[in-house]
């Protein structure tokens, strides 16, 4: 008597072929059976191990820990770089996208008054300046010791500063609104609507800061609207040595100044 093997429904189909599939003939236990050919009991592999259980079909590979340590720095580094591109563009980057460039029509003393108006109250609120109607001339100046402390931190943008004393003949006698200042130059729009740019090496500046308060009295007062400069009212004057201020505004605001010995021009 002879035994045949059973036979596998699915072999002699041709690729492509449909299939019905019913419960007599799974297509699960017939497919597992048939690829464990090397085992001499395969019906009893899938009968322990395949039936009624839950099987994850998909095997992924194990990261190693070094691929993940490579990941995490990878994962860092990108990560400061966003932070360093989010934060203030350095001066490489500003010069190439011309962000300090003035378009053409520009240039014009009085389109700058109203940031020098600013500049005066940005002053007397800095200074504790006090109204004009409040006390007298005599009274009104600050305290030279306490003006100076403020006055070498302060942002000038707004400023007029004007050339007194300079190794170059040709720069004494500018004067104009600052609209940038950067570490080794101011740039200045002067009333004949010309754009200088005034290095700050050897050459002393004049500084005008207003004598009484430009700000409104009370929240309630409304501010008028001024078309004059600081210069126009009384003011007080400082000369700024540009030998010792050859830093960027943002630099001086945290720096702390040594009184030093100056050497005239």
């Amino acid at each position: 008597m002879t035994t045949s093997a059973p036979v596998d429904p699915y072999k002699s189909l041709a690729l492509g072929t449909r299939v019905k599939l019913n419960t007599d003939a799974p297509f699960t236990s017939i497919y597992v059976q048939s690829s464990l050919t090397q085992s001499g009991d395969p019906q009893g592999i899938y009968a322990s191990r395949v039936k009624n259980r839950h099987i994850v079909l998909e095997n992924p590979a194990r990261t190693s820990r070094a691929q993940k340590e490579r990941e995490a720095k990878k994962a860092r580094r990108g990560l400061g770089k966003k932070n360093r591109q989010s934060t203030a563009l350095g001066r490489r980057s500003i010069g190439v996208k011309g962000l300090w460039e003035l378009e053409n029509g520009t240039e014009k003393f009085d389109l700058f008054l109203p940031l020098h108006q600013l500049w005066m109250g940005y002053m007397s609120e800095l200074l504790g300046l006090s109204p004009a109607a409040s006390v007298p001339a005599t009274e009104a100046m600050p305290s030279a010791s306490s003006m100076h402390a403020k006055l070498v931190k302060a942002d000038f943008h707004g400023s007029i500063l004007t050339v007194c004393q300079s190794k170059n003949p040709c720069l004494v006698g500018l004067s104009g609104i600052v609209i940038h200042e950067t570490e080794n130059a101011f740039k200045v729009i002067t009333r004949t609507d010309k754009l200088k740019l005034i290095p700050k090496q050897n050459s002393i500046f004049t500084l005008a800061v207003p004598l009484y308060s430009t700000l409104p009295q009370t929240q309630f007062e409304p501010t008028q609207a001024r078309s004059g400069t600081v210069l126009d009212v009384p003011h007080i004057t400082f000369d700024l040595h540009g030998n010792q201020f050859c830093f960027r505004s943002a630099d001086r605001a945290g720096r702390k100044f040594k009184a030093k010995e100056t050497i005239e021009l």
